[in-house]
C-alpha cells in the first residue's frame, strides 16, 4: 500500500503529496494519519491525504515511512484543511496544520505528547501485609495505607514517603504487594470564571425562542441535502444563548455532537460557563489562551468523543468531532472570525462548508446580522428582549457642542449614575491618553520610525507606541527638533477618559477594558468580575466593553466619537459603525430598572447612526445591500487583497505590478483588478496592494494563486514577501 504524505513545511516552492512505501507493521495508517518520514536528509512530520495500490514510481525506490506518531485526525478533517488551503490561495501543509492535534509543529517531533504518569495499586498480598502487620520500613507502610484507599500516582505519595517514594513503591513493587502501571494523565483547564446574571435551564422559552427552536430543530432532523442554515436575528437580550443550549441538547440527544464559535473566550466568559454549567464533562473548551498540554488532551478527548461539545473561538471549528450535528457561530459579525495569519481563513465560512460535509445544522446568531449573511440565509427571529420591555432609547448629539471631551447630555446622564449609584458602560474606541503628540512651536509630530503612523501616548507607562508593530520610547519632555517644552497632546483615548471619568463620577468605582489592560495580569476576565460584583460603577473601554456581556443592573451606555469608524477608506465603514453602536446599546436597560443610550459623534445624522439609534436592523441591512449591489460590493462580488512586501521601496510595487497584470491576462476572469497602489509603511516594510473584485470566486482565486505564484518564483521579486487575503476584512 502506498501512503500520499503531505510534508509540514512553510516552504511554498515544495508541491507535495509525496508517495511513501507502508511497511507491513504500519497496517493501521489510514488518511489523516500523522507520520514521520525520511525527507532527503531531513525527518519531517507529514499527513497522509490519500492511499494508493501502486505509484509511478517503483516500490523499491520509495521510502517507508519512520514512525506512525500518536494521533491521527478524521478524513473528514483532512478535506477540509486541503479545501481551506485551496479557497484561500494558502499551502497544502499550512491548511493541515489547522486540523492537526495542537503542538504538532512543522519539525521532526510534535512538540506535545499525552502525558503519562506512574499509578501504584495495593495487591492482595500488600493488603494482606496490612492487614497481618508484616514486618515492613516506616515509608513502605505508610505508603500501603495511603493505597488502601485506593490506587494512587506514584507522585501522589510523596507524602508517605518524601523524597523516596519512588524507591519505596518500586521496593513493594519487587516484594509483590504493589503493581505499578502507565496511566495517561489528563490536563483539563481551569474553568472559565462565571459572569453576570445566571439563566437557569429550568426558565421555560419565550414563544419566539420556541419558534425559532423548532425551526432548527427541523433542519436538524431534515432529509439529506436539505439546506441546514439559519441567520438567528436576534435583539440583544433576546435568548440566544438559550436556544443555542436547547439546541446543543437536541444534537446530543439524537447522538450527534456540536461546536459552538465565540469571538473571543476572555470576553465571552458568560456564554461558555453557560454551556460547562449545561453540559459538564462533555463540554471541551479550545482556544490560545490554554497552556499547550491543556489544548491537547482537550483535542483529544474530543477526538476519542469523551466531549461531545467543543466551545471556542474561531479555531475551534476544525474540533476533531464525530458525528457532528450542529455549528453555532454567536455573534457572527465578528471581525474576530477572520483569521490574520496564512492561511487567512474565515471560520464562518468554513463553518459552512463544514456543516454542509457533515449534514450538520448551522445556526449563525447575532443583534446585527452581516449584510452578506441577511442575504444569504434564512432568517429567524428573535424580535423580543426575554424580560420584556423596550430597547433603551437612544439619544444623539453633536460632538461639536461639548465641554471637553463629554456632550452636557452626557454628563448629565453619568451624573445621575452617579446619584442614584447604577453602573454605566462607556466606549471610546482608542486606547491611551493621547492619539498623538506634536510641537506647538515647530509643529513636530512623534512618529514611528518603522511604520507611518504617529505614536500614541500613554501617561500610565510614560511611553509612546506604535499600535502597529509595537515600538516604544520615553515620551518625552522637549521637542527633539527645536527645543521647546511646549509639547500638545491631542485626541482622547480610553486612559485618558478614565481619568476625567474618576473626577466626574466620584466615589463610583472606575474601570478600564481595553488591549493594554487585557494584556495585563488577570485580564479581560478579571475586570468584568469586578464590574459585575460591583453594585456601582463606570466599565470604560474600547469595543470590547460591547461584545455580549450581559450585566441587568446597567443603566446607561455612552459612545464617544461614534462616527469615528465613518472616515475610514472602507466599504464596510457604515456596517461597522451601526454594529458598533448597536451592540453598546444593547448593554443598557435588561434589567427593572431599564436603561437609556447617548451616542456622541461629530455628525449626528449619519446614516448609520439613525438606524442603529431606531434599533433598526433590517432597515439599514436594506439600504446597504443595496448600496452595495449598485456597487458591486460583497455579498455581490468577492473580494481578494494581495499585499507585497519589500525592505526598500521599489521592488514592492514591481512585483505587485507582475500580479496584476498576470491577473488581467486570464481571459476567462471577469473581474475588476485595481493596483497596484502604495500602502503606508508597516513594521519597516514598504508595501503595495492589489485588490480583484469579481463575481465568480473561484475563478478569481485560481487566477490570483497563479500569478502569486508566477511572482513567488521570479528571480527579480526574491526579496518580496506576498500576501493573499481572500474576503479581506
Amino acid at each position: 500500500m502506498i501512503a500520499k504524505v503531505e510534508p509540514l513545511t512553510t516552504a511554498r516552492a515544495l508541491r507535495g503529496p509525496f508517495d511513501y512505501r507502508l511497511p507491513p507493521t504500519m497496517v493501521g495508517v489510514d488518511v489523516g494519519s500523522v507520520l514521520l518520514v525520511p525527507f532527503g536528509p531531513r525527518r519531517m512530520i507529514g499527513v497522509v491525504v490519500d492511499l494508493a495500490e501502486r505509484s509511478l514510481l517503483p516500490a523499491e525506490r520509495l521510502s517507508e515511512p519512520l514512525e506512525a506518531l500518536e494521533q491521527g485526525v478524521p478524513a473528514e478533517l483532512v478535506r477540509l484543511g486541503l479545501w481551506v488551503a485551496e479557497e484561500y490561495c494558502s499551502t497544502p501543509a499550512r491548511g493541515l496544520g489547522l486540523v492537526l492535534p495542537p503542538g504538532t509543529g512543522t519539525g521532526a517531533r510534535p512538540r506535545v505528547r499525552s502525558r503519562r504518569t506512574l499509578e501504584a495499586t495495593l495487591t492482595e498480598a500488600g493488603a494482606n501485609a496490612v492487614a497481618q502487620g508484616t514486618r515492613l520500613g516506616v515509608r513502605q507502610r505508610a505508603v500501603l495505607e495511603r493505597l488502601a484507599a485506593g490506587p494512587l500516582s506514584v507522585g501522589a505519595l510523596s507524602d508517605a514517603a518524601p523524597r523516596h517514594a519512588h524507591a519505596a513503591v518500586r521496593s513493594l513493587e519487587a516484594r509483590g504487594l504493589v503493581s505499578i502501571s502507565s496511566a495517561e494523565r489528563v490536563r483539563r483547564p481551569r474553568a472559565v470564571p462565571s459572569v453576570g446574571a445566571a439563566h437557569p435551564s429550568g426558565r421555560a422559552l419565550t414563544a419566539d425562542q420556541e419558534r425559532v427552536l423548532a425551526a432548527i430543530l427541523a433542519r436538524m432532523d431534515g432529509p439529506p441535502g436539505a439546506d441546514r442554515r439559519i441567520l438567528l436575528h436576534g435583539v440583544t437580550g433576546s435568548g440566544k444563548t438559550e436556544v443555542y443550549l436547547r439546541a446543543v441538547a437536541a444534537a446530543l440527544e439524537r447522538g450527534r455532537s456540536a461546536i459552538v464559535l465565540v469571538p473571543e473566550i476572555a470576553l465571552t466568559p458568560q456564554t461558555v460557563s453557560r454551556f460547562e454549567a449545561r453540559f459538564g464533562d462533555l463540554v471541551a473548551v479550545l482556544h490560545s489562551g490554554l497552556g499547550a498540554g491543556e489544548r491537547y488532551d482537550e483535542w483529544v478527548r474530543l477526538r476519542r468523543g469523551e466531549a461531545r461539545v467543543c466551545v471556542g473561538p474561531r479555531s475551534a471549528v476544525f474540533a476533531p468531532l464525530p458525528d457532528l450535528g450542529l455549528i453555532v457561530v454567536d455573534e457572527e459579525h465578528e471581525a474576530s472570525y477572520k483569521q490574520e495569519g496564512d492561511p487567512r481563513y474565515d471560520a464562518r465560512r468554513v463553518a459552512e462548508r463544514r456543516a454542509r460535509e457533515a449534514e450538520a445544522v448551522l445556526v449563525a446568531g447575532t443583534a446585527t446580522p452581516r449584510p452578506e449573511s441577511r442575504h444569504r440565509l434564512t432568517r429567524a427571529v428573535l424580535a423580543h428582549r426575554v424580560e420584556g420591555g423596550a430597547p433603551p432609547p437612544v439619544e444623539l448629539v453633536s460632538s461639536l457642542e461639548s465641554e471637553g471631551a463629554l456632550h452636557p447630555r452626557t454628563s448629565a446622564a453619568l451624573e445621575e449614575v452617579r446619584r442614584r449609584g447604577e453602573k454605566a458602560i462607556v466606549l471610546v474606541n482608542r486606547r491611551g491618553w493621547s492619539n498623538f503628540l506634536s510641537c506647538r512651536e515647530c509643529g513636530h509630530v512623534w512618529e514611528c520610525p518603522e511604520c507611518d503612523v504617529t505614536l500614541v501616548f500613554h501617561r500610565g507607562q510614560g511611553r509612546l507606541a506604535c499600535h502597529h508593530c509595537g515600538h516604544g520610547r520615553p515620551a518625552p519632555t522637549a521637542c527633539e527638533t527645536c527645543g521647546s517644552i511646549s509639547v500638545a497632546r491631542h485626541g482622547l483615548g480610553t486612559e485618558r477618559l478614565e481619568s476625567e471619568l474618576a473626577s466626574l463620577v466620584d466615589p463610583l468605582p472606575v474601570m478600564r477594558l481595553d488591549a493594554d489592560v487585557a494584556a495585563a495580569r488577570g485580564g479581560p476576565g478579571e475586570v468584568l468580575a469586578r464590574f459585575d460584583a460591583a453594585p456601582a460603577g463606570i466599565l470604560v473601554g474600547t469595543q470590547m466593553v460591547a461584545k455580549g456581556h450581559d450585566f441587568p443592573d446597567v443603566t446607561l451606555g455612552v459612545v464617544l466619537d461614534a462616527d469615528a469608524t465613518l472616515r475610514f477608506p472602507d466599504f464596510r465603514a457604515e456596517e461597522r459603525t451601526f454594529s458598533l453602536v448597536a451592540q453598546l446599546a444593547g448593554r443598557s436597560g435588561r434589567g427593572p430598572r431599564g436603561g437609556r443610550v447617548v451616542v456622541q459623534a461629530l455628525e449626528p445624522e449619519a446614516r448609520a447612526l439613525r438606524f442603529a439609534a431606531r434599533h433598526d436592523a433590517e432597515g439599514f441591512l436594506a439600504e446597504e445591500l443595496e448600496r452595495r449591489r449598485v456597487l458591486c460590493y460583497p455579498p455581490f462580488s468577492s473580494l481578494i487583497r494581495v499585499v507585497c512586501g519589500a525592505p526598500e521601496a521599489g521592488p514592492e510595487t514591481a512585483a505587485a505590478a507582475a500580479i496584476a497584470a498576470g491577473v488581467r491576462s486570464e481571459v476567462a476572469l471577469d473581474a475588476s483588478v485595481l493596483g497596484p497602489a502604495p500602502l503606508f509603511r508597516l513594521k519597516g516594510r514598504e508595501r503595495a496592494q492589489v485588490v480583484v473584485k469579481a463575481a465568480e470566486r473561484s475563478t478569481a482565486v485560481r487566477a490570483v494563486r497563479r500569478a502569486v505564484e508566477e511572482a513567488a518564483s521570479a528571480r527579480e521579486h526574491r526579496h518580496v514577501t506576498l500576501s493573499v487575503d481572500v474576503d479581506p476584512v
